[in-house]
């Protein structure tokens, strides 16, 4: 198999390709640049109700994704020789960054692992070597659309799947800055004009102008960005 290859063991697998099926993911996934499968975790489970969760150790609200059955889901989809990264989405993993997923995209693909409830049995997590990746300081309901969120992430930068090389280049996060401003035509949107600069043909007073405002920008917005910097 060629391109990268994502695997998603999720007990809702209905929920995949959803938004990476259309658009640019959509279109580079027909065009064979990358492909996914999903497996149900609960095709795992061995007793007649196809349990994959119990009540937690020690005590305490909500259930957790047993050990076993997510052992038995890994190894299925990916055997010893697979060299893929092994993943699970979870609040408490190191957040995702553009330079992760630029890794990830020059690699063979993922495999998935979606968490539910009140998370997953600490034990499949050290024994199959889970890497917990976080998409952000919030919870969500499932690691399903955190999962969309990576591959979408990722597949973008696949060879050949964006239009315009360079516009990958020039985005948020690529050169430690968040982007600057963008406009287009018409020429005036009530009463505010496209800055002059941008008009002006003068390439180099661009590139600086837009320099500056990813600098401010970032400044305000986001100045964990920048404080590694000017250390």
């Amino acid at each position: 198999m060629t391109g990268f290859h994502a695997t998603v063991l999720t007990l809702y697998p209905e929920m995949f390709p959803g938004a990476l099926g259309h658009s640019l993911a959509g279109r580079a996934m027909q065009a064979g640049s990358w492909s996914l499968d999903t497996v149900q975790i609960r095709d795992f489970a061995t007793d007649k109700h196809r349990t994959v969760d119990d009540t937690p150790a020690g005590g305490g609200a909500g259930m957790v994704m047993r050990a076993d059955v997510l052992a038995r889901a890994i190894d299925h989809a990916s055997p010893e020789t697979d060299n893929r990264p092994r993943i699970l989405m979870s609040p408490r993993g190191k957040p995702l960054t553009q330079a992760r997923v630029r890794e990830l995209a020059a690699g063979p693909g993922a495999v998935i692992l979606c968490g539910r409830f009140e998370g997953v049995d600490q034990r499949v997590i050290d024994a199959r070597g889970l890497e917990e990746i976080s998409i952000g300081d919030y919870i969500l309901s499932g690691g399903e659309p955190a999962a969309l969120v990576l591959l979408d992430a990722v597949v973008r930068l696949l060879p050949g799947v964006m239009g315009n090389e360079e516009s990958g280049v020039q985005e948020s996060f690529e050169n430690g800055l968040l982007e600057h401003p963008h406009y287009t035509r018409p020429a005036e949107f009530e009463g505010v004009a496209i800055p002059e600069i941008l008009t002006s043909g003068n390439h180099g007073k661009i590139a600086a102008w837009r320099r500056e405002q990813s600098e401010s920008l970032t400044a305000e917005r986001r100045p964990d960005l920048i404080q590694p910097v000017t250390k």
